[in-house]
C-alpha cells in the first residue's frame, strides 16, 4: 500500500504556509474562501489536462485518493466539482466545439471557479423531474428560469470568491412551447465579487463538522443566454430518460471518483489510532503500559488496517472495469454503486470504532477523525445518494436486466452470502405482480443496500486474493464482515458465535505483529495534522492555543468556608 502507483504530487503542501495555517479559530466565512485557494493549490499540483478528463487517465485516479483530502475536505470537493463535473461535462462537447477549450482550460488552470448544477431543492434525488426551464426566444437566444421556489438549484457554493465563476445548469429545453427534455447550458454566476444579473445566491448556514463551504440555494430570473451555451442538440430525443443518463454520465464517474477518497480515510484512521495508542499510556511510573495492548483498543485498528488494504485492491480491480468501454454500461455503472457502496461503509466503521478508542480526544476536530466523518456524509450522497444506487441496482439485477461479474471463487464464504442473500430477495420478487409493486416496497426496498454491500464485499476479497493482499489481512477482513451479518453465517454457514469469535481472534493475532509495518506502507503520516500522535505535536498545539489568565479574586466564595480567624472548621471538628 505504499504511494508506489499513487504518486504524492501534493506532498509539498501540508507545510506551505497556505496548509500550516491554524484554522480551528478561524471565521468559517474565512475558512471557506481559504478552501478555494486549497482547491487551486491541490489542482494546480497535478497540471491536469482535458485529456486527463476525457480519458479517465491515471492522473485522474490518483487526484481522488491524494491524502490532501485529509487537509481539507472542503477543497477536494471544489476541485472535483471544477474538474470532474464542470470541467468534465463542457470537455466532451469540446470535441466538437473547438470554440470551448479556452473555457475549459481556464477550469482547469484555475482561472475561473467552475460549478455544477442539477439537484434542486423540491426535488433532491428525483432529478427527471426539476423545474428549472431554458426557453428559447424567436431570436435563437435562450431566457433561464426557476419558476418555483423549489426549482432552487440547492447545495452548490455560488456566493463570489474571488474569481469569476461558471456553472454547467441543468434545465428543461422549452422550444416553440414543447418541453424537448433537459439539457447542460453555460451560465455564468458571478465576476468573483458580484452575482450576475438576474441571478441569485443564498448562503446557507455552514453544515457543522465538515471543513465550511459556502453551499447555497441558486435561482434565475430571466437570464439571458446566447444560443451557445446550450451543450448538446435543439432536437427532442427519442428517450428522454437515456438523454437525462447521458448529459449527466459525470455524476457515473464521480460516483466511483468519491469512493476513492474513502482510501485515504481509513489510513488516516489507522495511522491515528495506532500512534495515539502507543503514546497514550496507563499505570504508574516504572509500569506504564500503552493502551494498544488492550485487544478492545487493537480491534477497531487492526480492522480499519486491513479493510483499507483490501478496499485499496478492490479500486483497481473497480477502476480497470469502469474503463473497459467493451463491458455493458450498465454493469460498469453498477460497479461504480458498488464500489463507493462499500468504501463508504468501511470507512464510516472505521471512522466511529477508531475515533471512540481515543476517548475524548476523539470527539474534536483538530484530530481529524469527526471532522472526515461528516465529510465521508457528504460524499455518501453527492454524486449518487448510497441507498438510492442500492434499490436501482438490486431490482434491475433482481428482474434480469443484468448481472454483475461472477465471483472468482464461488464457494468463498463472502460469495455463498452474496448468493444466498440474492436467492432470498430472488424468490420474493418472482411471486409479485411489478417491481414497483407495494410488495417490493415493503419486502425488497429495505434490504437493497446490504445486498449491494454484500455483492461489494465478495468482490473486495476476490480482488484482494488475486492481486496478493497478505493473507492475514484478507482473513481479517473477511471476519469483520461476517460481523455484519453474523445471524446468517450461524444459519447457513454453520459458524455458531463461538466459532465466528474465533475466527476473528485468529485474524487480529497474526495481524497484529504487522501493525507497525502497514501504517508505514499507508504513507499518509504527512498528510495527518492530529496533534495527538506524538508528544512533540501536542506540545506545539498546547502552546498555540489561547491562554485566558488574570489575578481575579472571588473573596466572597471562600469567606464563608472559613471559621473564625481564618480557621479551618474541619481543623475544629477533628479536634473535638
Amino acid at each position: 500500500m505504499s504511494s508506489e502507483g499513487y504518486p504524492r504530487r501534493t506532498r509539498h503542501l501540508p507545510h506551505s504556509p497556505l496548509f500550516a495555517e491554524p484554522v480551528h479559530y478561524m471565521d468559517h466565512n474565512k475558512r471557506a474562501k481559504l478552501s478555494y485557494e486549497k482547491a487551486k493549490a491541490i489542482g494546480l499540483s497535478y497540471d491536469m489536462t482535458i485529456d486527463d478528463l476525457l480519458s479517465l487517465s491515471p492522473k485522474f485516479w490518483q487526484l481522488h485518493n491524494d491524502p490532501a483530502v485529509l487537509l481539507d475536505g472542503g477543497a477536494i470537493t471544489l476541485l472535483t466539482i471544477q474538474y470532474n463535473l464542470c470541467a468534465g461535462t463542457i470537455a466532451r462537447y469540446a470535441k466538437r466545439r473547438p470554440e470551448l477549450l479556452p473555457l475549459v482550460e481556464d477550469l482547469l488552470r484555475y482561472r475561473k471557479h467552475g460549478q455544477y448544477m442539477m439537484t434542486e431543492l423540491g426535488h433532491g434525488l428525483d432529478i427527471g423531474n426539476i423545474e428549472t426551464t431554458a426557453t428559447m426566444l424567436p431570436s435563437g437566444d435562450f431566457v433561464l428560469n426557476s419558476p418555483t421556489p423549489s426549482a432552487a438549484k440547492f447545495m452548490p457554493p455560488t456566493v463570489p470568491a474571488g474569481l469569476p465563476c461558471v456553472a454547467v445548469v441543468f434545465a428543461k429545453l422549452i422550444v416553440n412551447g414543447e418541453d424537448r427534455g433537459h439539457r447542460p447550458f453555460i451560465v455564468p454566476l458571478n465576476d468573483g465579487k458580484q452575482m450576475c444579473t438576474g441571478v441569485q445566491s443564498k448562503l446557507l448556514p455552514y453544515r457543522g463538522g465538515p471543513h465550511p463551504l459556502t453551499h447555497s440555494l441558486t435561482t434565475f430570473r430571466n437570464v439571458r443566454l446566447p444560443r451557445a451555451a446550450l451543450l448538446g442538440s435543439l432536437e427532442k430525443p427519442a428517450d428522454l430518460h437515456a438523454n437525462l443518463m447521458d448529459i449527466i454520465h459525470r455524476i457515473t464517474i464521480g460516483t466511483i471518483a468519491l469512493g476513492c477518497l474513502a482510501l485515504p480515510f481509513m489510513q488516516c484512521y489507522t495511522t491515528i489510532g495506532t500512534m495515539y495508542s502507543l503514546r497514550r499510556r496507563i499505570g504508574g511510573p516504572g509500569r506504564q503500559t500503552p493502551i494498544l495492548t488492550f485487544r478492545t483498543q487493537q480491534a477497531p485498528i487492526l480492522t480499519a488496517a486491513a479493510n483499507a488494504y483490501v478496499m485499496q485492491a478492490l479500486q483497481r480491480w473497480a477502476i480497470e472495469k469502469f474503463c473497459d468501454a467493451r463491458l455493458d454500461g450498465r454493469v460498469r455503472h453498477g460497479i461504480a454503486a458498488i464500489f463507493k457502496g462499500v468504501m463508504v461503509q468501511h470507512s464510516q466503521q472505521a471512522a466511529l470504532g477508531v475515533s471512540e478508542r481515543c476517548g475524548a480526544q476523539g470527539l474534536f476536530a483538530h484530530n481529524q477523525m469527526t471532522c472526515l466523518h461528516n465529510e465521508m456524509r457528504g460524499i455518501a450522497i453527492a454524486e449518487g445518494d448510497v441507498l438510492g444506487l442500492a434499490i436501482r441496482l438490486v431490482n434491475e439485477l433482481l428482474i434480469g436486466r443484468y448481472a454483475m461479474p461472477p465471483p472468482a471463487d464461488p464457494n468463498s464464504l463472502l460469495a455463498r452470502h452474496e448468493a444466498g442473500l440474492f436467492a432470498d430477495l430472488h424468490a420474493i420478487i418472482k411471486d409479485v405482480p411489478h417491481h414497483r409493486s407495494a410488495e417490493v416496497n415493503r419486502l425488497i426496498l429495505p434490504h437493497c443496500q446490504p445486498m449491494m454491500e454484500a455483492i461489494g464485499h465478495r468482490m473486495a476479497y476476490d480482488a484482494a486474493v488475486a492481486q496478493g493482499v497478505r493473507p492475514e489481512l484478507v482473513d481479517l477482513y473477511v471476519a469483520s464482515v461476517v460481523r455484519l451479518d453474523p445471524a446468517w453465517y450461524a444459519e447457513h454457514a454453520g459458524l455458531g458465535r463461538a466459532a465466528q469469535h474465533a475466527l476473528e481472534t485468529r485474524a487480529m493475532d497474526a495481524v497484529l505483529p504487522m501493525l507497525g509495518e502497514l501504517v508505514k506502507e499507508m504513507d499518509v503520516f504527512a498528510y495527518v495534522t492530529a496533534p495527538i500522535v506524538e508528544d512533540a505535536r501536542w506540545g506545539a498545539f498546547v502552546d498555540g492555543l489561547k491562554t485566558f489568565e488574570g489575578n481575579a479574586r472571588l473573596d466572597d466564595v471562600l469567606a464563608p468556608l472559613r471559621g473564625p480567624l481564618g480557621v479551618q472548621p474541619e481543623m475544629v471538628r477533628s479536634h473535638l
